[in-house]
């Protein structure tokens, strides 16, 4: 019988009042995937952390959990917490390839062979970066890179595929199969069910702590028997529904209005103008009013500092950012506090944009007090209020941010923004590595948002099908360039740049595309 590489055996965990798993018991084998599915919040994340002996402050755990040979990679959600952002990615490897024995020139085919692995395209320019200077698929890969040199027989993987593209997404399903095929185990934490069906032996159902249903990967996919099992399939058939659009939704897109938001020959770099990397080359986008424009393309092209510039957070760019037609101070710290309320910017790592010390309640709050002049108790109450439809009680709102799931700190996030009363939404990738209901909520709000509040929307997202149910205009950005934009019914039926029509089948299969939604 072959001896698994990590056993979890009634594993119970509470912490602040609350119980976070209760009784999970699960095998990992060599060279196959254990997928762990479940919405955000279901304990998913606290039972892999466990295989590598680590537990939330102050938690009182029961059970058994064994790694036998002790040695555990993890690849996490949100990357950029498990890299020191003072260190550059090629010194990160270094130190780790150093601790096995060889020579230099050894210890550095090793440091390749594992960015090879990891499916990391340029690795020459990604290791002379910071992380801060890496997109979020760059930094998951570096991340596993170091996976793969510590020499782990079972590797959690926490939400691989968030915030990567399609075609990004193929290339990490491939390495995850190679460390299958090497005999490591893989214990997978996933909301990418196409990713569980492609890579999972046995599928274990999370719900408020609780495994709810276990078996293998057929069985559980194929006909699920628990009611929570069940409504997560259901939801994963159709991720975001069919937008109801409002009268002249395609004429809002920028096509035949003003627009509210526009950026002209946007050039950025980092490190130094003239010896700094240039990650954008004259880009230039606009979005109306009340309308959408989502901006996609692989990993690392440039979309999130293009993103960055529009809200005033990078450094390094010139060319122009008009709001109604009026110049924007390139920094934050240059525009005044109506112009910080007008562009508002939702980050894709919620956990790292929220303060730990403080409560979430307390710091949604303030954006009111800070942007708009409130009084505080008047804050408290509108930022309750909006937390509640949410989704998110007060109690649990008046909780520290590592009280909550990613699912519910990433609604926080938005509500916080929100609260600006944005005339411009800027949305980095809010909807990776969440389940597929709570990203159904948020596409929800959003088009609310859009169409009722008349916000105009920047979606920065590889989410194909959010970006189809949501944006009148799309951007494709490829090696810091856009390279195709306009209408999105005219861009997803009949794409004109060879990317688009590569990122489409990556997406949907060769020859996919993806359907328009449609105009009423």
């Amino acid at each position: 019988m072959t001896e698994p590489v990590a056993r979890i055996e009634d594993l119970r965990v509470g912490a602040g009042g609350r119980t976070l798993v209760d009784g999970v018991s699960l095998t990992v084998l060599p060279g196959r995937c254990t997928a762990l599915v479940g919405p955000s919040g279901s304990g998913k994340t606290t039972t892999g952390l466990a295989l590598l002996g680590e537990y939330p402050a102050g938690a009182h755990v029961t059970g058994r959990v064994d790694v036998p040979d002790g040695r555990a990679g993890y690849v996490p959600q949100h990357p950029a917490a498990a890299l020191n952002p003072a260190r550059r990615a090629g010194a990160l490897l270094g130190d780790i390839a150093r601790r096995t024995p060889g020579t230099r020139a050894e210890r550095t085919a090793r440091v390749a062979e594992a960015l090879r692995l990891a499916q990391l395209p340029d690795p020459d320019t990604v290791l002379r970066r910071f992380p801060h200077q890496l997109s979020g698929g760059q930094q998951q890969r570096v991340v596993l890179a170091q996976a793969l040199l510590s020499g782990a027989r079972v590797v959690v993987a926490d939400e691989p595929t968030t915030g990567q593209d399609a075609l990004t997404k193929r290339r990490m399903a491939a390495e995850l199969r190679e460390l299958r095929a090497r005999g490591i185990g893989l214990l997978l934490l996933s909301h990418d069910l196409d990713l569980v069906r492609e890579l999972a032996d046995d599928v274990v159902v999370l719900r408020n702590g609780r495994a709810v249903e276990s078996g293998t990967a057929e069985q559980v996919l194929t006909s699920p028997r628990h009611p929570a099992a069940r409504a997560l399939l259901a939801r994963d058939a159709a991720p975001v529904p069919e937008p109801a659009r409002s009268p002249g939704a395609g004429d809002r897109a920028g096509e035949g209005g003003a627009p509210c938001l526009e950026a002209v020959a946007v050039r950025a770099w980092h490190g130094g103008r003239r010896t700094g990397a240039v990650v954008l080359r004259d880009a230039s986008v606009a979005v109306a009013a009340g309308a959408c424009l989502a901006v996609v393309g692989r990993s690392g092209s440039g979309k999130t500092t293009l993103a960055r510039c529009l809200a005033g957070l990078h450094r390094g760019w010139s060319g122009r950012v008009l709001l109604d037609g009026r110049p924007l101070p390139r920094s934050l710290r240059g525009r005044s506090r109506e112009q910080l309320a007008a562009v508002q910017y939702v980050f894709q790592d919620a956990h790292a944009a929220f303060d730990p010390y403080r409560t979430v309640l307390d710091q949604v709050s303030r954006t009111a007090v800070r942007l708009r002049g409130a009084t505080a108790d008047a804050a408290r109450a509108e930022a309750l209020a909006l937390l509640a439809g949410l989704g998110l009680p007060a109690e649990t709102a008046r909780r520290r941010p590592a009280g909550l799931s990613g699912g519910e700190l990433q609604r926080a996030a938005l509500a916080r923004a929100l609260l600006a009363r944005p005339r411009v939404l800027v949305c980095d990738e809010i909807t990776s590595g969440l389940d597929t209901v709570t990203r159904h909520s948020i596409g929800e709000l959003l088009r609310r948002q859009r169409d009722e509040a008349g916000t105009a929307l920047v979606l920065v997202t590889h989410d194909l099908a959010v970006a189809n149910a949501l944006a009148d205009t799309v951007a494709v950005v490829e090696a810091g360039r856009v390279v195709e934009q306009g209408r999105a019914d005219q861009l997803w039926s009949a794409p004109a740049h060879p990317f688009t029509r590569e990122l489409l089948a990556a997406a949907h299969g060769p020859g996919g595309t993806v359907r328009a939604a449609p105009r009423r």
